[in-house]
């Protein structure tokens, strides 16, 4: 038997452990994520302008036009509409799900969990902030504080000030949004680098403002440029925690949708250029479908629950529009056709090899009780096939819900009367 440690090495072995441990912890670090969404600011503007700080993280990450408003034509056609947008992104849904329709945001389908709910019942210690020059993304798209979304609380809040009149008097020239706008950056980057909250959500809108206003043109370029510069500082604070703390953050940076092709001043409808988007990001591990493809609103909140671990239940799970646009995915870009004898499913294949299975429920309880649906196993086909095809009579009705589950990713579709 070894001789026992007297007091003096007992100290010094408990703080060589202490030591290590602390070293282990410190190559775990802590993942956290922000979102900031720009509003209103068309792909092509954004490209022309000169945005060096918006350069500078897609410079470690990557940039990618992408797309919102839904299947064109199709049942998830969405409103290329303000709050419709923010709450594509925080849902994973397009509005045949989540319900806003527009930006009086009436009857939000709450049984789709926003990104903040996911975190939230997973980790209630979590820490999260929102900074926003709309109150309503907070009380009416989060739903903070109601019973339809388990009295969901976020722990830091900066935002409603666009209803203070007094302090910030409502200007033809929308002055007191920039200035508000200004007002949500600062605190924004300072919290971020002081308390570095887990999960946190950026809104900006003057650049909305002057593209109602002015349209394309020299005065949204300078909006832009101003934006970028908010940008600059948030990231400046992320930046000084990722070297300094040694914490992996995750920073998304996208707009909500796009505008008319004639002069920029609208939007809402389904021509190309408005339903146009682009996103920014620092992820370094991002996959072919962001690089190549053509990422969706939908696609932001799944990734960030991937980078923050996130495991949805497979009700919510199922529901998903979106596909994580980091690591590995197998399939994307579902669609289903019908002939007179077949309903043809089919994706766009991610991987060389494994198995798509496919599944079928006849029920949309989730959308109306947010119950979960019976789902029956139809089959299997290799994913590189990219097609699954199902005889019409083995569906009878006008109604149907699928989910193609492949290794690491599902895709859903619905089969509605046409």
């Amino acid at each position: 038997m070894p001789p026992m440690l007297n007091r003096f090495q007992t100290l010094i072995f408990f703080s060589f452990m202490c030591l290590i441990f602390q070293e282990s912890f410190a190559q775990d670090p802590s993942r956290k994520a922000v979102f900031i969404i720009l509003d209103g600011i068309p792909a092509d503007v954004l490209e022309r302008v000169n945005t060096p700080n918006l350069d500078k993280i897609a410079a470690i990450g990557g940039y990618s036009r992408g797309f919102t408003g839904g299947k064109k034509g199709g049942y998830s056609e969405t409103p290329t509409i303000s709050a419709v947008g923010y709450n594509s992104l925080l849902t994973g849904t397009w509005a045949n799900k989540h319900n806003v329709w527009g930006n009086g945001i009436e009857e939000p389908n709450y049984k789709y969990w926003t990104i903040f709910r996911f975190l939230k019942e997973a980790r209630p210690e979590a820490k999260t902030a929102i900074f926003s020059t709309w109150l309503d993304n907070r009380t009416k798209l989060i739903g903070e504080g109601l019973a339809e979304t388990g009295r969901l609380k976020l722990d830091y809040h900066f935002d409603g000030f666009e209803l203070d009149t007094l302090s910030y008097p409502h200007d033809e020239d929308k002055r007191y949004i920039l200035t508000i706008d200004h007002l949500v950056s600062y605190e924004a980057a300072h919290y971020l680098k002081t308390s570095g909250p887990d999960l946190s959500w950026v809104y900006l809108e003057y650049t909305d403002d002057i593209a109602h206003r002015f349209g394309d043109g020299p005065e949204m370029d300078r909006a832009v440029q101003i934006a970028d510069e908010q940008v600059g500082r948030i990231w400046e604070a992320i930046d000084f925690r990722r070297k300094n703390l040694k914490e992996d953050w995750l920073i998304f940076i996208t707009t909500d949708h796009g505008r008319t092709i004639e002069d920029g001043k609208d939007h809402g409808g389904q021509s190309d250029r408005e339903r146009e988007i682009w996103m920014v990001t620092n992820a370094e591990n991002l996959n072919s479908y962001f690089k190549n493809g053509e990422p969706a609103m939908v696609d932001i909140m799944p990734t960030i629950a991937r980078f923050m671990n996130l495991e949805s239940p497979q009700e919510q799970a199922k529901e998903l529009d979106g596909v994580p646009l980091i690591g590995p995915i197998s399939i994307t870009q579902a669609d289903l056709k019908e002939t007179e004898t077949e309903i043809i499913l089919s994706w766009k294949p991610m991987e060389a090899q494994g198995k798509v299975e496919i599944w079928i429920s006849k029920e949309n309880n989730f959308k109306t009780s947010g119950q979960p649906d019976s789902y029956v196993l139809l089959g299997q086909s290799e994913v590189s096939s990219g097609e699954y095809r199902i005889q019409k009579n083995e569906v009878a009705g006008d109604w149907a819900k699928f989910v193609l589950k492949g290794q690491h990713n599902m895709l859903n579709l619905w089969k509605v009367k046409e």
